[in-house]
């Protein structure tokens, strides 16, 4: 595994919200949901995106784009159009300010809009799950990221409208695809400033060694160990990380084991000494003392919390 595949697996394990939106201008909506991470592909017609710490950027068909949440963000036919209805958390609609709304409604599977015949054609995807590994690319994201002449959105938009057995894993894992591909695209750009870590991962050396650390957290890594699995010297491989990911092997190790451990602290049934052995941690004790010295609270605090928020039954109590 490696970072880019991290950030789709709590996402990925949920299932994102997709629905296609078929529109006739004047439209517009007002999206304040606040979801992590929404990904924008435009099928046909051309649309707006304005996020309110950018400049409105123009879509047309074949483009995708990303949005980095929290933030707010219109869609219209024009930056100068009103809104007509305001969505907000779950996709909740309801009209702007109590006042009448748009012609909006259901229009078929997975499809919705104000004219089954409109010109502009949007598939909309969105993840609602924030984990501590996703936050770790999240962070690197600017608030909107946009690509050009996406092959995967026809394909997607084909399988959308479908009703079938097993339509929903179709349809998460093409999109997963439209994202991956998309932000991999972005992060190849020079100007895209990817993180350190990220770029780190084409070197020979150093990028052996985040897979080995990314894929096998549980393994008694030390610097030692890295520099035998990646074929250099103890001092060799400790120079080069550092200089190109921004921080030593085992503190980069340190923070990717705590990462996962608080996402895996999520699972139903997951206690401290489980998740401790998956994520290379001696015993419970050991990762409660190194998660509470990271994030300031106790692994039990922290699993209390994050099934609060997102409205998951804690089965076992965390021992």
């Amino acid at each position: 595994m490696d970072a880019l595949a991290a950030l789709l697996d709590g996402p990925r394990a949920q299932g994102a919200f997709l629905l296609r939106s078929v529109m006739r201008a004047p439209w517009s909506l007002r999206v304040v949901d606040e979801a992590p991470l929404t990904l924008v592909a435009a099928v046909a017609g051309e649309s707006w995106l304005v996020v309110d710490s950018q400049p409105p950027l123009r879509l047309r068909a074949g483009d995708v784009a990303v949005l980095r949440g929290p933030e707010h963000y219109t869609a219209a036919d024009d930056p100068a159009t009103e809104p007509q209805i305001v969505i907000g958390p779950d996709q909740a609609c309801r009209a702007p300010d109590s006042g009448p709304g748009g012609d909006y409604r259901d229009l078929g599977v997975r499809t919705w809009g104000n004219d089954p015949d409109g010109e502009t054609v949007l598939l909309t995807g969105t993840y609602n799950l924030r984990g501590a590994v996703s936050e770790r690319l999240l962070s690197a994201l600017p608030p909107l990221v946009a690509l050009s002449d996406a092959p995967l959105i026809p394909l997607l938009a084909a399988e959308v409208g479908k009703d079938e057995p097993g339509q929903a894993a179709v349809l998460d894992r093409l999109l997963d695809l439209l994202l991956t591909t998309t932000l991999r695209s972005w992060f190849a750009r020079p100007d895209a400033m990817a993180p350190a870590w990220y770029r780190a991962h084409t070197d020979e050396v150093v990028g052996a060694a985040l897979r080995l650390m990314h894929t096998e957290p549980a393994r008694p890594w030390t610097v030692d160990a890295l520099a035998r699995a990646t074929g250099v010297s103890r001092a060799a491989l400790a120079r080069r990380f550092t200089r190109l990911v921004g921080e030593p092997p085992m503190a980069f190790l340190t923070g990717w084991r705590l990462a996962l451990a608080a996402d895996l602290l999520r699972e139903p049934g997951a206690t401290v000494g489980s998740v401790a052995a998956k994520v290379g941690y001696g015993s419970g004790f050991a990762l409660s003392t190194a998660f509470k010295r990271v994030h300031g609270v106790s692994p039990a605090h922290h699993r209390k919390h994050e099934l609060a928020v997102h409205g998951i039954e804690q089965q076992d109590a965390v021992v």
